[in-house]
């Protein structure tokens, strides 16, 4: 038979229903892969419901009741998939963890959800849940997928090895063969079926609860705009505790019926992205910059001959890219030179890159630069920006083939309506918007007020329909003179910079504008080595002058396009990178500005009190626990003359 093709029938089923149609339709093609010791270990259709059915009735021999919720603390695994399936499969909720979380995050999420049962991958987060224990008095069991170094674990039973549970599960069918089934057809579509976590940029996380409907309904509207074959493959690599990784891996997944391959390990992803050669790939704009950064870094130390073909070479790309993204036809001589171009460099250059094969590429969770999108437009990866939120199950604004602009996140996808409130706010509405917070009405009364998806963003509407996304409505700020100014879309334009990796803008109610500004390290490392700079430590690095004076040169052009008043005059290199294990980015990336603001605010002040330099007490910590208090200098930098009088806030 046939593979099953995306269709708006499908939101009749739920998820797991949805698997037992194509493992009962197609069940021998293959649905998932994972690389284990070097080696792509395929799994059918047919394998993977035969898994999450034996998963989910060793849930029912352990007392899973409807409504229970399962947590997974895991790397991108086939049994992250599995469990959250056959969890929902019996009427459960499945709860995302960042595999990256810290110990007090885990408690926080675990107590927050309910959750009853947690799937540990491996000792490392057992270790983490064995630290919160006491904290965590609803979780009935653990249980961890990679038994390595989980030896002396056993003798306690709160833990149980995944393949006991899939053992127990083979007992308990052997003695009630339909009780799953059962309990898989009492599923309804617009029950919730999985919590994904907000990135908790203001305060706490909240669980957004989505329902089986959600993921399907975005994962087909989304293949509506973009067709993707059963054929395809998909590289599942960033965390699926992210809204973004799980409607891929999941609601696309299932919709679409692609191959969803899984790396060995995190850090051998784009090695193994290489290998597979995906159809269709989504990451937020730090992978694509860093690959960017990796192939300037490659290129500036080969050959002079090679770089000046690739210089030469790239604007014949850029060129085309142009005409590509706006839809318009190439003259012949473009053509011509851009097939040249293709066949030699950008063919080769891409099949190094695992992009040979790439018709899909989306990237989402904040501004790409102009150049970066030009860029791989040039080398011909379809590269597209998509605006969603968790609580419209991720994708709702995607560009469309032949009209991919910079400035804008493209349409809303179909079934997705759209308009802007009085104040300015995004406002959406469609059949993937979430059911609301978990234990949190007067936030979900917030949220789906009147009917609508409330954003929390500011943007507007183009007259040919395209969506600009501006800020968030709550960080919008004002300067001390009353201009008004959006703190991010400074920022995203500072990051547009090669040479600079994160970026936070002050200056709310202040005289004049301010920032923090992390380098990047791969591409600075490489400008100091350059220039025989030595350097032993990012926070060396960070506060060499000549870095200094590179960074100035990159804020200062972004100057060139802001308005005199919202103009950045003066800037710290920050000494460490931003680390959401600090608490100062969400782990999706994003800054936590407030805390931010409160954890440097000696420094902020430093920058509006004429300051050139100020000492402070910077803490490092480590991996293994430790933690070291140094003191520092860190100079303040200026860029223009500095307007009067330089006030503290009002």
């Amino acid at each position: 038979m046939k593979p099953m093709r995306p269709s708006y029938e499908m939101k009749r089923y739920t998820l797991p229903q949805l698997l037992r149609l194509r493992a009962q339709r197609e069940g021998d093609r293959v649905a998932l892969r994972q690389k284990d010791f070097g080696i792509w270990n395929e799994y059918t259709y047919e394998n993977y419901y035969d898994t999450v059915r034996d998963f989910g009735h060793g849930l029912l021999a352990l007392g899973f009741e409807p409504g229970e919720k399962f947590a997974i603390l895991a790397d991108n695994i086939p049994e992250w998939v599995y469990a959250e399936l056959a969890a929902q499969g019996v009427g459960g909720i499945s709860v995302g963890v960042y595999p990256s979380s810290v110990p007090p995050e885990i408690a926080y999420v675990l107590d927050y959800t309910d959750a009853v049962f947690v799937l540990a991958e491996d000792q490392e987060q057992v270790d983490k849940l064995l630290e919160i224990r006491d904290q965590i008095p609803k979780v009935r069991k653990v249980i961890y997928e990679d038994p390595r170094g989980m030896r002396a674990y056993r003798a306690d039973d709160w833990f149980l090895s995944f393949e006991e549970v899939l053992d127990l599960g083979r007992e308990h069918r052997k003695k009630h063969p339909r009780a799953f089934e059962e309990r898989l057809e009492a599923g309804k579509p617009d029950d919730v079926a999985h919590f994904s976590l907000t990135s908790g940029t203001t305060g706490k996380p909240k669980a957004a609860m989505l329902s089986h409907k959600n993921l399907i309904h975005m994962g087909v509207a989304l293949q509506e705009v973009d067709p993707l074959e059963p054929t395809d493959d998909y590289l599942s690599f960033l965390p699926l505790a992210w809204i973004g990784e799980q409607m891929m891996t999941v609601g696309m997944g299932l919709t679409g019926g692609f191959a969803v391959n899984f790396p060995e390990e995190v850090e051998t992803a784009m090695s193994d992205l290489k290998e597979i050669g995906p159809h269709v790939m989504f990451s937020p704009p730090r992978i694509w910059e860093g690959i960017q950064s990796k192939i300037w870094v490659d290129i500036s130390e080969s050959y002079r001959f090679n770089r000046w073909v690739y210089e030469r070479l790239l604007k014949v790309g850029y060129r085309a890219a142009d005409y590509r993204m706006r839809g318009e036809p190439m003259p012949l001589s473009l053509r011509l030179a851009y097939a040249f171009a293709h066949f030699v460099l950008f063919r080769p250059l891409k099949d190094r890159l695992g992009f040979l094969r790439l018709r899909r590429a989306y990237t989402g969770g904040a501004a790409l630069g102009p150049d970066v999108f030009r860029f791989f437009h040039a080398i011909g990866v379809n590269l597209k920006q998509i605006y969603g939120q968790t609580e419209i199950t991720g994708i709702a604004y995607v560009h469309r083939d032949g009209d991919v602009r910079y400035d804008t996140v493209g349409k809303p996808i179909p079934g997705t309506e759209v308009k802007i409130s009085e104040e300015g706010e995004i406002l959406s509405r469609s059949d993937a918007v979430c059911l609301g917070y978990y234990k949190r009405p007067d936030a979900t009364a917030e949220l789906l007020e009147g009917g609508w998806l409330h954003s929390g963003d500011a943007g507007y509407l183009t007259e040919d329909g395209h969506l600009v996304v501006i800020d968030r409505l709550s960080d919008v700020m004002h300067t001390a003179s009353g201009e008004m100014f959006s703190p991010q879309f400074i920022e995203n334009k500072l990051k547009f910079s090669p040479y600079i990796k994160e970026a936070v803008v002050f200056g709310n109610q202040r005289p004049y504008l301010t920032a923090f500004i992390n380098v990047d390290p791969q591409t600075v490392g490489k400008w100091a080595e350059d220039r025989g700079l030595a350097y032993t430590t990012y926070m060396d690095l960070s506060q060499k002058p000549e870095v200094a004076e590179l960074i100035k040169g990159e804020v200062a052009r972004v100057n060139e396009e802001l308005k005199e008043p919202l103009r950045i005059r003066r800037f710290v290199l920050l000494y460490k990178l931003l680390d959401a294990d600090d608490d100062e980015l969400t782990r999706t990336g994003k800054v936590r500005r407030k805390f931010v603001h409160e954890k440097y605010a000696e420094l902020v002040e430093a920058m509006y009190q004429g300051k050139t330099e100020t000492r402070v007490r910077a803490v490092f910590k480590y991996q293994d626990g430790s933690v070291q208090e140094v003191e520092t200098e860190v100079k303040i930098h200026d860029l223009t003359d500095l307007p009067e009088p330089v006030g503290e806030a009002r």
